[in-house]
Parts: structure tokens; C-alpha cells; sequence
């Protein structure tokens, strides 16, 4: 693209050269031809005479007369060719003229010369490379996955192909195939009026550009890629058949993972070679290539594939390749798929790497490209946070549980050390599903952003709230215990993660405010603010694992945003640098005050021992670790999420279905002993680092206030009577 630009500009300096020289020539022609024509006529051509011979003829004399003929002319005069100015309307016609005629003959002729040597030729569809093995490692450079390390890519011949995948693939990806020139008009222009609406760059491709994308040119979504797409395609059909055209696409477009052609895909999927695919087998493998990520069987949404299957059957039956009876015996049929053929460490890591990398650099080059991975991850640390998932959720049985999944981040410069997405990948029924990726119900985890905005408004952590029942219109609140406290401060009631004084004091700041200010802190999910009420507070709103690993990590960091990033170092197959984190990019997103503020609440054992008790699994003696659980309606989720200023733990359990648990109290049941293990297991090894206290900012200030020493953001530390001690005095539920 960069060339490209380079090319236009230097042509369209071309171009403004020659308009002036055409210009020029124009003007002078114009300004002049008039002149010229009235001077001609005035000229005096130079006097002459002559005379004729004398001729004798036989027996024939006579004289004729001598003639002189004489033309007068004007002597010519010098003309003026560069008269006076002339008007600008002239001059700009003239303008006009010579830059049409620079645009017309010169400038496009010379762009579309240029863009066309630049194109690969499509010969060399018949006589590309092999794809080179892409190998992805954790932090120690030890492997995780290969991908294409047991590639078997074997060439196959259009006649050993079944019929029923050559029909399903034309049926779903280019019914017109054995028709169009190698596109089609009809399905560009819907695309075009699709983009032109605001909707994602649409692609309308035929099997031929599929085939010139996915080994000719880059993946990029652009104007420009579809041009060149379009012209290769066209190129091609002019140089191979339509079953040459067919069975090189077999041989070289991506089924997922580690297939690439339909006979690795056939051995992979099913072990068994192409030829021998049934019906439902065909249509499968032909659903695959629109988005092999997508409908990867092995990957995050297994489901998927199955939906795209039926797609691919019904528009066989609509194009008359099969019948209503063959497409419902297909639909029927179960298909067994075999396990990866690739030993894998940390899958859902694996795949959620996978996914980031596709999106930032394309299918081709990540799963075909020969690179270098080093991540983030820590292979020794993932393993044993996999072993005390797996422990304690099987120690849960009796709380009706099924699942957890847990994450470990250095909040600093935002490495993944540790994913574990599952208790078991291998599970059929939930395994291969990533919790830490998923929507979830966080529970009263999401109170700390509430509190955050009330502090950013002028609350401080002595504020005194009433915890009393409390009708807000058709809501109607109730405490997890199911009781009420009277007049408690800010920093009680976060602590002890009572409920009623976090919807009163959102509905005081509003909840826009802490949308607002959710979303700054890393939350990506809530897009309908609209929908919202002030249940969020509570956790109504789906959020993802990985998104309150950032809003959590933005109070580690002092109030500063750092996303999450599970890369290193990317290196190409020739061991050039593609990608090196060097710079942490961080974003001011909270005042680091506000931040220390809740931080300081979070790890105060004594604050919250009046929900938790002294000796919680919240409680890790000898380190100061800010903690917050948060549990779900009807018990269907239940979280622990705590750091120190080097590590945060992530863990949530439940079952994937939705179903509620039994028997989790006060959220120190289900995920926080499993917290509570992984933290172990990270400071010893550490301790300076898992040790390190908060460094306290420069704008809090310590005040004896309401029987404790309490914390204000510098000019708030009079905002509130600190002579009042109330006392929690738990009621019934009236």
C-alpha cells in the first residue's frame, strides 16, 4: 500500500508537469491562432517574373507573346507570440484540457501498467511451496503446540474427490462456478452495497478468488486487495480450466487447524482418505473454509460446525443436488470426529492466541507462515493451576458444580501466565468451551468499579450509607445474607459486600457514570446502557474473565490501564523480527488516590471479617492482598478475583449450563479456596515481588476517623463527621 502511495504521488507531480507543458502549448495555440492567421494574409510574398520558352514547331511558327506576371504581397512583420494576459476562464479551459488529456493518455495508462507488473502471476498456483510450521512457546521457550508438525499435505486428483464434496463445496461457495469468468458481478455489487451501508467489508467471492486469496495475496480487507483479487481471478480462468482451477482450491485452501487440502482435512477429521467421505462428511468439510477458525470442531465453540453443515445441506437441496430424504439422513447422521493429532499444552491458551493472532495478521500467515511464538505464558505455573482447578472443583460435587476456570496476569505489563479455561479440555460435554473468554455474570466482583466512580465523586471511604430495605420502583434489593446493618461506611460495606448500599450509591452517581467509567477500566461487553438498571451493580450485565482481569489489574497499577497481552516475540521462518513487546502502553484511566483507596479496602481482613470471618481463604497471612468475591443470581456463578501489585488471580465456578449451585456462602466457598491455592503457589516462589506492598500516592492523607485511621483523597478528609461511630447491627428481613 505504502508503494502504491508512493506511485500515485509521483505520478500526480507527473501529471501537474505535463498539464503545465500542455498548458503552455494550448495557451499559445489559443491565445495566438488568430493573430497568426490575420499576419499571414498580410504577408508579402518576394516579386517575381518569368518567361516561357520559344517553341518551333514543324512547319509551324509562332511567336507567343512575352507575359509577365507580378504578385504584390506585404513584407511580413515580426509577430508578437506572447501578447498580453488573457482572461483566467480561458486559461483555465486550457488547464482542463491538458489535464484530461495527461489523465486519459498518460496517467491512468502508466498507474494501470504499474499495478499490473506488481501482481504475482497466477502461473505459479501450480508450483508454490510448501506452508512451513508455525511453533508457539511459553515464556521458558518451552513448545505448546505445532502447527503442521503432523501435516500430511498429499496432492489428491479432481477424480478422487467425491462428487458429493465437489457439489456441497459449489452449492455453499460459488454456485455460478462452471458459468462466471472467475467472478461474479451480482455477488461484488451486493457486497458493495453491503459496505457501502456501514456493515464490515464484504467479500462476494467465487471458488477462484477464494483460491487467489488464500495463495496469492494477503488477507487485508480492502479496496485494493479485491481489485487485484478480482483481476488474478479472471487472469487464472484464462490460463487453467475450471477443473484444474477446482481441484487446485482442494489441494490448497484451509480446513482448519492443521489441514490444509481435503485429503489432510479427510485424515484429520474422520481418518479416512477423501474419497471415502458420505454425504454429511462432504457437507462438513465444505462448511469449513468460509471460516475454518470458526467452525474448527476442536476449538472454543464446537457447536458451530453443526449449524454450518445444515447451511451447506439446504442450499444442496435448493440447487437440486441431493433431495429432501438424502439431506435429512445426512442431517442425522453423527459424525465421530478423531482427537488432535498435535500434543498441545495449555489448548484454550493456545487457541485464544490463535484467535488474537488471526485477527491481527491473517489466517495465511499464522497458521502457514513458519513463525516463532514466545508468550507470556508460564508452562510449570499453567500445570499446577490446572491441577488445583481440576482438585478442587471435584472436592465441590456437593455444591452441584461442575466447571471453574482460572487466570493468572502480571497487571504490570499485562502477561498472561496462566489460562485455564476448563477443568477438563478433554470433556465432550464442556470442555473445549474457554470460561475465562466467555460471558459470565460477575457477580458483586463489578462493585469495586461502582465505588471507584463514587470516590472520583466526592464519597469517601468513611461516607456513612444505610443498609435498610429499600424499594427502588418494581427493585426491590435484598442483602446476601438476608439481613440488614443499619449505618455503615464506604469502606464496610465494599468489604463485606453488602448489597443495598451499592445500589444506593449507584443510583446517586448514576449508573451512565459507571458504565462509563467500567468501560475505561477494560469492560467490553456492556454496549446497551440503555438495557442496564441498577442491578448492574450487583452483576446483572455479562462480562468476560479477561476483562475483570484488566479493571482489576487498573487498581494494581495505581489507576493506570494496561490490556492484556499474551506476546513476547514473533519472529518470521527466515528468524526476522515481526513482533517484541518492549514499550508497556498504559492509560490514566483512575486516580491512582481512588484506586490506593479501594485497594486498601479490598485487602483489610478486619473490615471484612463481619461477612467473611478472620480466617477465610481470602486471608493470606503475611502479604497484603486486595481480594473481592462476587456470586451471581440464583448461585450460577460464583468468583474470586485479588492481586498484589506483580500477580492477579482470576478464578470463577459453576456449571456452563446455567444451572445453579447449592451450598456457596458468603463467596468464600467454590472459587476462593481454589484463589487462595493458586496465590499460594505464586508467592513463594516470589515473595519480593508477591510481597510488595501499594505504594501509597501523594495526595492521600491518613485522619483518625469513625474509630479507626482511616484514608481521604487530600481535600475530602473534612467532607465527613468522623465523630460518629456507627455500629453494624444486623436485622431481620421484615
Amino acid at each position: 500500500m505504502r508503494l502504491l502511495i508512493d506511485i500515485i504521488v509521483g505520478l500526480l507531480w507527473l501529471l501537474i508537469k505535463i498539464g503545465d507543458t500542455v498548458f503552455f502549448a494550448g495557451e499559445f495555440v489559443g491565445r495566438n491562432i488568430k493573430r497568426i492567421s490575420k499576419n499571414i494574409k498580410k504577408i508579402k510574398l518576394p516579386q517575381f517574373s518569368f518567361s516561357l520558352p520559344k517553341i518551333k514547331l514543324p512547319n509551324l511558327r509562332i511567336n507567343l507573346p512575352k507575359r509577365k506576371r507580378r504578385i504584390k504581397v506585404d513584407k511580413p512583420k515580426n509577430v508578437n507570440i506572447f501578447p498580453g494576459s488573457i482572461p483566467h476562464l480561458i486559461k483555465f479551459k486550457y488547464f482542463i484540457f491538458g489535464s484530461i488529456f495527461s489523465l486519459i493518455f498518460i496517467f491512468i495508462p502508466f498507474l494501470v501498467l504499474i499495478f499490473l507488473q506488481n501482481l504475482p502471476n497466477p502461473r505459479i498456483l501450480a508450483l508454490r511451496d510448501i506452508s512451513q510450521t508455525t511453533k508457539i512457546y511459553d515464556r521458558n521457550k518451552t513448545l505448546l503446540y505445532q502447527m503442521y508438525a503432523n501435516q500430511n499435505r498429499t496432492l489428491v486428483p479432481l477424480i478422487s474427490i467425491p462428487k458429493t464434496l465437489i457439489n456441497a463445496t459449489i452449492a455453499i461457495e460459488d454456485k455460478d462456478f462452471y458459468r462466471n469468468p472467475g467472478f461474479d458481478i451480482g455477488a461484488i455489487v451486493r457486497a458493495a452495497v453491503g459496505n457501502l451501508q456501514g456493515k464490515p467489508l464484504q467479500g462476494g467471492s467465487t471458488i477462484t478468488q477464494q483460491l487467489i486469496k488464500s495463495t496469492l495475496l494477503t488477507p487485508e480487507q480492502s479496496i485494493e486487495r479485491k481489485i487485484k483479487e478480482i483481476i488474478l481471478a479472471f487472469w487464472s480462468e484464462r490460463i487453467f480450466t475450471k477443473d484444474q482451477i477446482l481441484m487446485m482450491y482442494f489441494n490448497q485452501v484451509s480446513y482448519g487447524g492443521t489441514s490444509w487440502g481435503v485429503e489432510a482435512a479427510s485424515q484429520t477429521y474422520f481418518g479416512k482418505s477423501v474419497k471415502d467421505l458420505d454425504l454429511a462428511q462432504s457437507a462438513f468439510l465444505a462448511g469449513l473454509t468460509k471460516a475454518p477458525t470458526t467452525y474448527y470442531p476442536y476449538g472454543d465453540n464446537p457447536e458451530f460446525w453443526k449449524v454450518r453443515q445444515i447451511e451447506v445441506l439446504q442450499r444442496m437441496q435448493q440447487l437440486g443436488f441431493i433431495n429432501a430424504q438424502e439431506k435429512q439422513q445426512a442431517e442425522d447422521e453423527e459424525l465421530t470426529f478423531l482427537p488432535p493429532q498435535s500434543p498441545i499444552y495449555a489448548p484454550h491458551f493456545v487457541f485464544y492466541l490463535k484467535d488474537l493472532l488471526v485477527k491481527k495478521y491473517g489466517l495465511e500467515m499464522v497458521e502457514k507462515g513458519g513463525l516463532n511464538i514466545i508468550t507470556s505464558l508460564d508452562l510449570s505455573l499453567q500445570q499446577k493451576a490446572e491441577n488445583i482447578v481440576r482438585t478442587e472443583v471435584d472436592k465441590d460435587v456437593k455444591y452441584n458444580l461442575t466447571n471453574g476456570a482460572a487466570l493468572v496476569t502480571n497487571p504490570q505489563n499485562g502477561d498472561i501466565l496462566a489460562m485455564v479455561g476448563s477443568r477438563d479440555y478433554e470433556n465432550p460435554d464442556f470442555g473445549k468451551v474457554n470460561l475465562t473468554t466467555s460471558l459470565r455474570q460477575p457477580g458483586s466482583s463489578v462493585k469495586v468499579i461502582t465505588y471507584s466512580a463514587a470516590l472520583t465523586r466526592g464519597y469517601t471511604a468513611a461516607t456513612i450509607i444505610n443498609d435498610s430495605p429499600t424499594n427502588f420502583g418494581s427493585y426491590k434489593p435484598v442483602n446476601y445474607d438476608g439481613t440488614f446493618h443499619g449505618n455503615v461506611s464506604l469502606r464496610i460495606a465494599l468489604a463485606n459486600s453488602i448489597n443495598i448500599p451499592a445500589v444506593k450509591t449507584l443510583q446517586t452517581i448514576g449508573v451512565n457514570n459507571m458504565i462509563a467509567l467500567a468501560k475505561n477500566m477494560g469492560i467490553t461487553t456492556w454496549n446497551n446502557p440503555e438495557k442496564y438498571g441498577l442491578s448492574i451493580t450487583l452483576g446483572a450485565a455479562e462480562v468476560k474473565m479477561t476483562d475483570m482481569a484488566t479493571v482489576y489489574g487498573t487498581l494494581a497499577n495505581g489507576g493506570d490501564r494496561v490490556d492484556l497481552n499474551p506476546v513476547l516475540k514473533i519472529t518470521d521462518s527466515q528468524g526476522q523480527t515481526v513482533y517484541e513487546k518492549k514499550n508497556i502502553f498504559k492509560t490514566k484511566v483512575l486516580d491512582s488516590g481512588v484506586s490506593f483507596i479501594i485497594s486498601n479496602i479490598l485487602n483489610d481482613n478486619k473490615a471484612r471479617s463481619m461477612a467473611f470471618g478472620a480466617n477465610s481463604p481470602l486471608n493470606i497471612p503475611s502479604y497484603e492482598i486486595s481480594v473481592k468475591t462476587g456470586t451471581s443470581d440464583r448461585l450460577r456463578d460464583n468468583w474470586t478475583i485479588g492481586f498484589t501489585p506483580n500477580f492477579l488471580t482470576a478464578v470463577w465456578v459453576g456449571n456452563n449450563n446455567n444451572v445453579p449451585m447449592n451450598g456457596i456462602t458468603s463467596g468464600i466457598t467454590g472459587a476462593a479456596p481454589i484463589w487462595h491455592n493458586i496465590m499460594l503457589t505464586l508467592l513463594p516462589n516470589s515473595s519480593s515481588l508477591g510481597g510488595q506492598k501499594l505504594q501509597k500516592p501523594s495526595n492521600i492523607v491518613e485522619k483518625n476517623c469513625i474509630g479507626r485511621k482511616e484514608l481521604f483523597i487530600k481535600g475530602t478528609e473534612n467532607s465527613v463527621n468522623c465523630n460518629y461511630v456507627p455500629t453494624p447491627t444486623p436485622t431481620p428481613t421484615p
